[in-house]
């Protein structure tokens, strides 16, 4: 009676256990179909989604995204199938953690993914709208900080599933974080002026600006720690990003190439101002880079202590032709005046002496 009993308990647990078996077995399989069921949605029917879209961003990162989340399905069914084996618990422990690890891991890579594509069409974006290389320039160190968040997040999750202290570890990199944010202020600051001037976008790569301190020249490079300009006199000045942030930059490309130059000149008492404001204006249509549209336009500006001091301006087609054609005026119109009897006074002193007696 007693080995009927212990043969009867021996087949309860045979078929328990075969019933754990087939269970996670049809689990696996329910997983495995439905990451099939996935693959065939996302390759055939959310691409003719996408084409309703205007932007290309949707459709690659389905292209991306269709592989791994096929296999994140596989192993969200491992994970499931594993913990009801009727296996030893620290063998079911050790599976499912490896399962669990992997399922994060695919996710972490899904959306390290998505986050690539994303950066990747923005940064081609801005550069057809600018015309300015910024994913050369910001997308590998984006793609770096994307890539250490993740890697901290998905530890923070794989630790905290197997009953680590998170708090502790968190503690513990925020106050190192804080020790290198001080350590290295200035640095992180002009870092993060960087990426202000590539988003803000103030200047480009080749616009020619004015900064605080008065010094002109053409924009060579926007990096993430300093801004090089080749000044006119082709000397390389570099400028931290920080100081570039907080002063006021004068663009003398934007909104367009058109600039305007001016030049001040001083005539005779009891010259002919009228006649002297049309020389000038007319000296400086005869210049081939001066334009029509706007005209240029004479002033007469203040009374001088020895000269009726004028001003002349007019635009150019390009920032670069001011030098060139102020040059070319200033000799047309030394011998206009010369010819129409208009002199250009220096200053002069008159020095009495007086003879005692």
């Amino acid at each position: 009676m007693q080995d009927y009993f212990l043969s009867l308990v021996e087949n309860e647990k045979i078929l328990a256990w075969t019933k754990d078996i087939f269970l996670a077995l049809c689990i696996v399989a329910f997983f495995w179909g439905l990451s099939r069921l996935l693959r065939y949605f996302f390759v055939r029917w959310m691409p003719r989604i996408a084409r309703l879209t205007r932007t290309e961003l949707d459709d690659r990162i389905l292209q991306r995204v269709t592989p791994p989340v096929e296999l994140l399905t596989i192993t969200a069914g491992l994970y499931l199938a594993v913990r009801s084996l009727p296996i030893h618990d620290r063998a079911q422990t050790f599976l499912a953690g490896m399962a669990f690890i992997a399922s994060v891991v695919i996710f972490t890579n899904i959306v390290y993914r998505i986050g690539d594509e994303f950066l990747s069409w923005y940064a081609r974006r801005v550069e057809e709208r600018t015309g300015t290389s910024m994913g050369a320039q910001a997308i590998p160190l984006l793609r770096k900080l994307v890539t250490i968040f993740l890697v901290c997040a998905a530890l923070i999750v794989i630790l905290k599933h197997f009953g680590y202290d998170v708090l502790s570890l968190l503690t513990a990199l925020g106050l190192g974080s804080l020790a290198i944010g001080l350590a290295a202020k200035d640095t992180l600051a002009n870092m993060i002026s960087g990426f202000t001037l590539m988003i803000d976008r103030p200047f480009r790569i080749g616009d020619r600006i004015q900064i605080a301190s008065g010094k002109t020249g053409d924009v060579v490079d926007i990096g993430l720690r300093s801004t090089r300009i080749k000044t006119i006199d082709n000397t390389l000045l570099i400028i931290p990003n920080a100081e570039l942030c907080n002063s006021t930059v004068l663009n003398l490309a934007f909104p367009d190439l058109r600039s305007q130059g001016r030049i001040a000149i001083g005539i005779a008492y009891g010259s002919d101002i009228e006649k002297a404001k049309r020389i000038m204006r007319e000296a400086a249509l005869e210049d081939p880079e001066v334009l029509h549209d706007p005209a240029p336009e004479a002033f007469f500006v203040s009374f001088g202590d020895s000269a009726l001091n004028m001003l002349l301006t007019f635009w150019v087609t390009d920032y670069t032709k001011i030098f060139t054609a102020t040059d070319r005026i200033n000799m047309v119109l030394v011998t206009a005046f010369s010819n129409n009897d208009i002199q250009i006074p220096y200053p002069t002193r008159k020095v009495l002496l007086e003879r005692e007696g």
